[in-house]
């Protein structure tokens, strides 16, 4: 909405302009010295990022995907960790991890599950009965008035490539999306995968099962949505760390993630003198 239909760019030259863009950005990060950077579309005279990243070469890669299956290509090729990002929850997220675990099969990479990422809402309460009376009505507001997209805005001519449009993944925005939500109840949206809520036992069984169905190693959480006060959010945020997120630990165990930040060996303390050398 923001690129095509504001600022007038050609969704069919959008890739084109990511690419030389993360170009642009990698190269801020790893050299050095100035230098100028001469692209097809950005002309800078002088780059010279400051302060610069703490983690070399540089800071780990996460990339949002929606659907387009070119994204699976482009965090394949440079190791970048792909990201999921969806509200029709786990159940559909699962087709589309399968495709990216296929390619990732087919060009010889390591099936880590922290090579993906994936976001969920979640809800925990002290029954499945509880979490609906606490959360129902935020859950209907943010998927019935906080997901609205006119249909003209939701899906530009050209943005999706043919080879996503033969993949089947249908817009997430847009006149039926939004039809399609209002007719759902929250069993509908819970036994459909779309929020996963309940205790904190059905919440983790449930969790559990869906991060083995999508093989997904980084859990991003949407603790908070819609109309939710701030009270409440903080409540499900806590349940959640102290009744769930300690089952869920063990899951890869024999995997490392290569695509979270780690600390550094050394951090200097406050006050401390730090040598030139």
């Amino acid at each position: 909405m923001d690129t095509n239909f504001c600022y007038g760019q050609p969704p069919a030259v959008l890739r084109e302009k990511y690419d030389e863009a993360h170009r642009l950005i990698i190269q801020s990060w790893t050299r050095p010295e100035p230098f100028s950077f001469n692209g097809k579309y950005t002309q800078l005279r002088y780059v010279n990022i400051w302060p610069r990243p703490l983690q070399q070469p540089h800071p780990p890669i996460w990339i949002p995907g929606g659907g387009s299956i070119e994204t699976w290509d482009f965090c394949l090729e440079h190791d970048y960790m792909y990201s999921y990002l969806s509200y029709y929850g786990y159940k559909r997220a699962a087709q589309v991890m399968r495709g990216f675990w296929d390619k990732t099969e087919s060009v010889g990479k390591e099936l880590n599950p922290y090579r993906a990422g994936y976001a969920q809402i979640v809800c925990v309460a002290d029954s499945d009965e509880e979490a609906e009376r606490l959360y129902s009505p935020h859950i209907d507001y943010f998927f019935n008035r906080c997901l609205h997209v006119h249909p003209g805005f939701a899906d530009a001519p050209g943005y999706r490539t043919q080879a996503t449009l033969r993949s089947g993944f249908s817009p997430q925005v847009g006149g039926a999306a939004s039809a399609m939500r209002e007719q759902l109840s929250w069993k509908d949206f819970v036994d459909h995968g779309f929020v996963i809520a309940g205790s904190a036992a059905t919440v983790r069984e449930t969790l559990r099962e869906a991060l083995t169905s999508m093989r997904v190693g980084n859990l991003m959480l949407l603790c908070q949505m819609g109309n939710m006060p701030d009270a409440l959010a903080r409540e499900n945020t806590q349940r959640f760390a102290h009744d769930v997120m300690p089952s869920l630990r063990d899951l890869w165990a024999d995997y490392e993630d290569y695509w979270y930040p780690k600390p550094l060996k050394e951090i200097a303390k406050p006050g401390a003198s730090i040598s030139k050398t």
